[in-house]
Order: structure tokens, then C-alpha cells, then sequence
């Protein structure tokens, strides 16, 4: 399986060279615009119908190129999975850097990382069906992966400095794990939507209404902080 590493490179002649001989797409003559263009329309594709259905024409027809260059830039369909997993996993621990924890009061800095978890999967529906789809898949493809862990290491370390500092300050309870915090606050969430189907009609409640995903948001920082409190 070959992962393609980086950006992609200016030199197209490989993809000619799979297939068919007709010239390649416009979107060929821009190889960072091409290599977007196939990871998002990979992103949907997979987030809709898992591994499994996805489909590589398809993605080609979204991205507007053709399956010549996707097999250049990727190599299979595999290492295309991988890298959407990656890019995911890579926006989410992107965007949480913007908190700046390390710079944050205790109290204030968890319930802002909570709340940003919770906006994060209202605003990325297709991130959560991507691990539904790879823990479906007993992270098969991720465990593949040489950067997931160094790309998780920054978020952890930065909940570590918060919990320690709020220890101290008498606020947090000792020793509290931040790997224990972040599945507290991931787990509330990430159960909330993928089930609010079912748990809507169970229930008789509109789980999906603004007033009743805006509570959840405060309900998840109250457990959140609950949990962790001297």
C-alpha cells in the first residue's frame, strides 16, 4: 500500500501513465488543488457509506478528476481511507489550538474545551461517521497510521498542565488523567448525536431542537467539571 506523504509532487507523468491515455483533467495543473479536491470528495464519500461502499469512481466524479490521478496522489483505495482518517483527526486537534489552554484558567479553560468538543461535532457530522465507520472496523486503518499518536500528544499534554494547575490552585481534585476527561467529554457528546434518533422517538423529545442541543452543551461542562472538582 503506498500513503502519499506531504504535498503532493508538480510531476503528473505517472498518472498518465495508469489507464487511459486521455489528457488528464484541468484540475491536473494544479496538484495541491487536485490533491484537495480528491481528499474532500474521498472525506464525503467514505463518511456516507463507510469503507466498505465507498466507491473510487464516485469519488473521482466529486472531486471533477479521474481515477488516473487519485491512484497518483494515493496510491489505492486504502491509503486514500487513511489519509481522510488522518485529515480528520488533524482538523480537530488544529482547530482545538485555539483554545491555548496553557495560557487559560483552570475552571475556564475545561469548560471551554468542553463546549468547543460538543460545537466540533455538531459542526462535523462527517467526522463522526468516519470513526463510527473505523470502529466498526476495529481501527484496522488507523492502526496503520504513523502520526496519529504524535498528533494527539499536544491536546493531552496541554489538559495534563490544565488538571495540574487546578490541583494545585485547590480547584481539581490530584493526579486527575486527562485521557479519562477527554473520553468523558468526547463520549457525552459523540452518544448524544449518534443516537438522538432513537433516543428522540424513545423519549418523545427533540433532541436535535436548538434549545435542547444548547442544554446538552451546558449538561456536558456541569459533568465535565463534576467530575474533576475538589
Amino acid at each position: 500500500m503506498s500513503i502519499s506523504k506531504g504535498e503532493p509532487d508538480q510531476d503528473v507523468s505517472e498518472a498518465l501513465a495508469i489507464g487511459d491515455h486521455k489528457a488528464p483533467p484541468k484540475t491536473s495543473r494544479n496538484p495541491k488543488r487536485t490533491y484537495a479536491a480528491i481528499l474532500e470528495a474521498a472525506t464525503d464519500e467514505f463518511a456516507a457509506h463507510g469503507f466498505g461502499g465507498a466507491r473510487i469512481d464516485a469519488i473521482a466524479a466529486r472531486a471533477k478528476t479521474n481515477k488516473r490521478m487519485l491512484y497518483h496522489y494515493f496510491g489505492d483505495k486504502e491509503a486514500l481511507y487513511l489519509a481522510v482518517l488522518e485529515a480528520a483527526y488533524a482538523s480537530i486537534r488544529t482547530a482545538e489550538k485555539s483554545l491555548d489552554l496553557t495560557h487559560r484558567e483552570p475552571e475556564a479553560g475545561m469548560r471551554e474545551l468542553a463546549l468547543f468538543t460538543w460545537h466540533y461535532f455538531l459542526g462535523h457530522p462527517e467526522f463522526l461517521s468516519l470513526l463510527a465507520t473505523e470502529n466498526m472496523l476495529q481501527a484496522q486503518y488507523l492502526k496503520r497510521s504513523a502520526r496519529i499518536a504524535e498528533m494527539h500528544s499536544h491536546l493531552i499534554a496541554e489538559m495534563a498542565d490544565v488538571l495540574r494547575r487546578g490541583g494545585q490552585a485547590g480547584l481539581f481534585r490530584p493526579k486527575v488523567d486527562p485521557v479519562s476527561v477527554y473520553l468523558t467529554i468526547a463520549a457525552l457528546g459523540y452518544f448524544y448525536l449518534s443516537n438522538r434518533h432513537t433516543l428522540s422517538t424513545i423519549f418523545g423529545r427533540k433532541l436535535e431542537a436548538p434549545d435542547a442541543i444548547e442544554a446538552w452543551g451546558e449538561h456536558i461542562v456541569s459533568v465535565t467539571l463534576a467530575s474533576i472538582k475538589a
